[in-house]
Parts: C-alpha cells; sequence; structure tokens
C-alpha cells in the first residue's frame, strides 16, 4: 500500500521528466526538409532551379538570381564589397539573391541577416540565418554555399540540414 502511494505521487514527476526529454529530442532534431508542393515547388534541373508556373515575379527574379551564381566558387567575403564579384560566400549569396528581388540595397552579414525581414517562414522565400551562416530557400528548394562539404560555391539542392541555432525570416509579401 505504501509503495503504491509514493508510485501515485511520483508519477507527475515521472511524466514532466518524459515530456522534457522529448521537447529536447525535437528541438535539438529540427531540420530543413525539402517538402514538394505542386505548383509551388521549383525543380533542379542540370544544377539550376526552373520555377513553377505561375509563381511571383519577384520569385522569379530570385531564381534566375541564384542561377547566376550556380559554379561561382565559395569566396570569403565574395558579394560583400559589391554584388557582382568573382565568387561568394553564404551571406553574399543571400544579399545577391535579395538584391535581384529589389528587397536589399547593400549586401549585408549573415548575422544582420538574422533580424532581416519578418519573422518565420516565408509563402515562396525564407531565410535562415545564424551567427556564421545563413541560406535561402526560394520556392522549396535550398540555395547554399555549405553542410555537403566546407566552403561550395552557391549551389540549388533539395538535402536536408540542421537548422536548430538558425533565426527564420522572410521578406515581407512573399
Amino acid at each position: 500500500m505504501e509503495h503504491a502511494s509514493v508510485m501515485n505521487r511520483l508519477a507527475p514527476f515521472f511524466c514532466l521528466l518524459v515530456l522534457l526529454s522529448f521537447s529536447a529530442c525535437s528541438s535539438s532534431s529540427k531540420r530543413w526538409e525539402y517538402r514538394y508542393e505542386r505548383g509551388k515547388t521549383a525543380k533542379i534541373v542540370r544544377g539550376h532551379a526552373v520555377p513553377p508556373s505561375g509563381c511571383p515575379d519577384a520569385v522569379v527574379r530570385a531564381i534566375e538570381a541564384g542561377n547566376r551564381l550556380v559554379g561561382k566558387p565559395y569566396k570569403y567575403g565574395g558579394g560583400h564589397g559589391r554584388f557582382e564579384d568573382s565568387g561568394y560566400d553564404c551571406s553574399g549569396t543571400v544579399s545577391y539573391v535579395l538584391h535581384a528581388m529589389g528587397k536589399l540595397d547593400s549586401p549585408t552579414t549573415s548575422s544582420a541577416l538574422r533580424d532581416y525581414g519578418k519573422s518565420g517562414e516565408g509563402k515562396w522565400v525564407t531565410i535562415y540565418a545564424e551567427k556564421g551562416h545563413t541560406f535561402i530557400e526560394v520556392a522549396g528548394l535550398r540555395l547554399d554555399t555549405g553542410y555537403h562539404g566546407m566552403h561550395e560555391g552557391p549551389q540549388w539542392t533539395t538535402k536536408s540540414r540542421p537548422i536548430r541555432k538558425y533565426e527564420i525570416r522572410h521578406p515581407s509579401g512573399l
């Protein structure tokens, strides 16, 4: 009888412990995942993104801008002094795309992009930024300079990546 009484009193603590362990697991396993949506997701053809028909003009411009960067080498600080450069780092890549959309006047850093635009995922464009790295999702595809290897040049991908420490932002209206 006494054993059952102790167990009844400890049950809420065990439940809390279980819930905390699940919440810790879910926050540490946050990942960017490719999600195909008919009529909204771009496709990758020979390394370049092809926009879905009927997407907004700003999204088409973003994809065209990203395509111009594909094949450029990774260059630390690339795209920061000016938008047109011989190579690009992560924030130079994101800055270039946002500029092509008419959403950014001058290049910026990954840390500054943590406060860019509006909080949360956008309908067409989402920026993921943390101190030291950033990437952009346009029409469901990720344009990134890393994670598949160190210091890669800009490339479109559907491969997942962790985003646990990233701020998730989007340009207004998109």
